[in-house]
């Protein structure tokens, strides 16, 4: 408050209001995890309002609210890395012996936690899907195709 740093400030009371009003609705006061959770969103909500702003043309409002992300990215953990990423990918899909896209909600579900506040959840997801098409894709590769079925064999009909 003393360095007249306008923006921080009331940017910091903003985000200490969501956090004491999320505490009164709990009745409880916030766990770090919950806390980070709050940030999260604040940043999240932000990052929604600069591609709103963006996209209606008024860029010193998107500017605004990057600015207030920086701020608030602050008080998060350090953001992963994909090398980062891509290893609690593999090994999420091993865990959960995820095989292809119908598995992408437990993987993400897996990997909720240890992202949390440190990766954005769509660029997750879509590293997740990528992940799992691929192995979807290696696992059709290696099985063989056709014959021994009961379907049409193209050919005359039998009878």
């Amino acid at each position: 408050m003393r360095s007249g740093d306008v923006l921080r400030r009331d940017t910091l009371r903003m985000v200490w209001s969501n956090v004491y009003a999320q505490e009164k609705r709990d009745l409880a006061n916030l766990s770090d995890d919950a806390t980070l959770g709050v940030l999260t969103r604040e940043v999240k909500t932000r990052r929604e309002s600069v591609e709103a702003y963006r996209a209606g043309g008024r860029e010193d409002l998107a500017a605004k609210e990057e600015a207030e992300v920086a701020i608030i990215a602050e008080y998060l953990p350090p953001p992963l890395t994909d090398d980062e990423l891509q290893m609690l990918i593999a090994d999420a899909i091993a865990t959960t012996g995820a095989a292809s896209a119908r598995d992408l909600g437990r993987v993400m579900s897996r990997l909720a936690a240890p992202t949390r506040g440190r990766a954005d959840g769509r660029h997750v997801s879509g590293l997740v899907a990528q992940a799992l098409a691929a192995a979807d894709l290696a696992a059709h590769d290696g099985a063989p195709h056709g014959g021994g079925g009961t379907g049409s064999t193209g050919g005359t009909p039998t009878g």
